[in-house]
């Protein structure tokens, strides 16, 4: 049953040292002010899981916060690298990163077969693809009915799924659309769950069957306007291209990294001081 609570107390019950994490969102609704929360807390040795990680994971991981990412794609989208997760892997910096890396389509299907309690997925990826020659992960399976051969995986059962929406009622029903990735599976495969959401309202409005993601699944849910700040909420705020810009040269640089992460998050108390200590370095950039 889903707990209406603080983020800080979210991650402080619900994310311990050693978990394995999934922060999904694809494009918009990326849950930014709770991966910020994992890094106040300083949580370590997680095993990070996205299919897309961007620059929450990039901050996460140059925070120390990581000794592996289970991924299927990795960047700053339309601007480049990620810095941090470059240094981790190339020169174990601030640790030693272990990756693990699969296709889309399949780390999609070991969501899908996490939630629906099963040990692996199964699927036609990988013909003519080097990548199963550098996993462990990815196998090949005999279909008993056609004998075709098939690609299978581990599913993904995270401890903790972390996603941002839009609204919850107040019983923790969680309300969230516009472009959706795997939140609702990555919550249903995880043993806990928190969601942070723009507002809770005393009715979600929703319209037949819009609501995926019911209280009973739900650990926590968090109030954090702007949590998925710097990517977009749809109909709610607009991504901000110019950090995703900024973030190439904040990155860059382990010095300049550090400093970032210790004015703007170590030393803030959340994350509307977060987003009121990032908006006075705009204004101060301006003049």
């Amino acid at each position: 049953m889903a707990e209406l609570t603080s983020l800080r107390a979210a991650v402080e019950s619900l994310v311990r040292d050693g978990d394995s994490v999934a922060m999904e969102g694809f494009t918009h609704l990326i849950p930014f002010a709770a991966g910020h929360e994992v890094i106040r807390q300083r949580r370590k040795n997680l095993v990070l899981v996205r299919m897309t990680p961007d620059l929450i994971y990039d901050q996460m991981i140059g925070a120390g916060c990581a000794r592996k990412l289970i991924f299927s794609w990795g960047g700053n989208p339309g601007v480049g690298s990620l810095h941090r997760l470059r240094d981790a892997v190339e020169h174990g910096w601030p640790h030693p990163l272990e990756l693990e890396e699969h296709g889309h389509g399949d780390l999609s299907n070991a969501y899908v077969a996490g939630a629906s309690n099963l040990p692996f997925a199964v699927s036609r990826d990988y013909a003519g693809s080097d990548l199963p020659h550098h996993s462990d992960a990815i196998r090949f399976i005999e279909c008993p009915f056609t004998g075709e051969r098939l690609a299978a995986v581990p599913s993904v059962r995270p401890d903790v799924a972390v996603i941002h929406a839009q609204k919850a009622d107040r019983k923790g029903n969680v309300l969230l659309w516009g472009i959706l990735g795997v939140q609702k599976e990555a919550v249903l495969a995880a043993r806990r769950a928190i969601v942070t959401v723009e507002e809770i309202v005393d009715e979600l409005e929703a319209w037949p069957n819009a609501c995926i993601l019911p209280h009973w699944i739900v650990s926590a849910v968090c109030r954090v306007p702007g949590g998925a700040h710097p990517s977009y909420a749809h109909g709610y705020y607009e991504r901000d291209n110019l950090f995703y810009q900024a973030w190439d040269a904040i990155s860059r640089d382990r010095e300049s990294f550090l400093a970032w992460v210790k004015r703007h998050i170590l030393e803030t108390d959340g994350f509307e001081e977060f987003k009121r200590v990032l908006q006075e370095g705009v204004a101060k950039e301006v003049r």
